[in-house]
């Protein structure tokens, strides 16, 4: 298996994994899912350029912890790119924090996370919801981390 990430940092945020971390996260998603080859970019943001994709393409004015912009090839092009992933680092570290986890195992989370996204699952209705962190859950079991929805207690 060898997918290939593009990794762009545009943050000036110091504690962001490095590029063997994010490339755990997403070969661990995709070999559960048995996709190889696949080409995704991963561009880490700081909460301007988070927000401002966050209004533009959601029409949300606020910075969010991952958004997932899926690629869709034109008719007869053959290509595995999955698409981009924007992820807020100032937003992936308050979150970690308020909800008392381990900050590599948050950005594990929202790289599972969106990365499910750009592959078409969605959390819209319960349904969906229940399916999306079923499998995230799994995931990530994987990767020896807990499952990311148990709330933590003080």
């Amino acid at each position: 298996m060898s997918n290939l990430i593009d990794l762009q940092l545009a943050s000036r945020f110091s504690d962001i994994p490095d590029t063997q971390q994010f490339q755990t996260w997403v070969d661990n998603c995709l070999a559960h899912l048995n996709i190889s080859d696949a080409e995704l970019t991963i561009r880490v943001v700081d909460e301007d350029e988070s927000q401002h994709l966050n209004h533009t393409y959601r029409g949300k004015e606020k910075p969010t912890n991952v958004l997932s912009f899926p690629f869709e090839a034109p008719p007869g092009i053959e290509i595995n790119l999955l698409g981009d992933l924007v992820v807020c680092a100032q937003v992936v570290a308050l979150e970690a924090s308020q909800q008392k986890k381990k900050l590599w195992d948050h950005w594990a989370h929202m790289i599972t996370h969106g990365t499910l996204h750009l592959l078409g699952y969605d959390h819209i209705d319960d349904e969906d919801a229940q399916e999306m962190e079923t499998l995230e859950i799994r995931i990530l079991d994987k990767l020896a981390i807990d499952d990311p929805y148990q709330i933590k207690e003080s």
